[in-house]
């Protein structure tokens, strides 16, 4: 681990321990929910950890602010996506009703990929969210995170990659639970 290393960790460390009540009291009053508001709040400092080169911050709390407010808007988007995929589920078996368990199976499979979404580093979910969720392009994509489309074309290969290891995984998974 190279000293400019251990410095980028320090800063963020020191970062934490000054701000991270703080933000948590902050998020609090937008989601209410503790477990979400600690998840948000630690991912935040997360991905200040994974940013290379940390210059020094003026203003801390209005970049973690900004941070964690585009994680909150991620939240939500994967919310509504869940909702609205299981309004259509619904809407589509109106015909034929599904049971509570195949919709508790949908929902187990739903949370499943969240999870495994959850996995990948800031940045590469942020890219595949901003592509799958809100349909922008890899320019687009680019200009949002302030990165390069060969960056933004990586990162979709490396989420594609997890979501088909993942599908893979589902499909042994039923066949040795059937």
């Amino acid at each position: 681990m190279s000293g400019a290393d251990f410095s980028h960790r320090n800063a963020v460390g020191a970062l934490f321990c000054a701000h991270y009540s703080w933000l948590c009291t902050r998020l609090y009053r937008h989601l209410g929910a503790i477990s979400c508001v600690e998840d948000i709040a630690a991912q935040t400092f997360v991905i200040l950890l994974e940013s290379p080169g940390l210059t020094p911050i003026r203003e801390p709390r209005a970049l973690l602010t900004t941070i964690a407010q585009r994680l909150i808007y991620q939240l939500w988007r994967r919310r509504d996506l869940e909702r609205q995929h299981l309004d259509q589920l619904q809407d589509d078996d109106c015909a034929q009703a599904r049971s509570p368990e195949d919709l508790l199976q949908l929902t187990q499979a739903l949370q499943s990929l969240d999870r495994t979404l959850d996995r990948l580093p800031g940045k590469v979910r942020a890219t595949f969210l901003l592509s799958r969720l809100d349909g922008l392009t890899y320019p687009q994509i680019a200009a949002e995170l302030g990165i390069s489309q060969r960056s933004v074309s990586m990162y979709m290969t490396r989420s594609h990659a997890l979501c088909l290891r993942h599908s893979a995984n589902q499909s042994v998974n039923r066949m040795r639970s059937a």
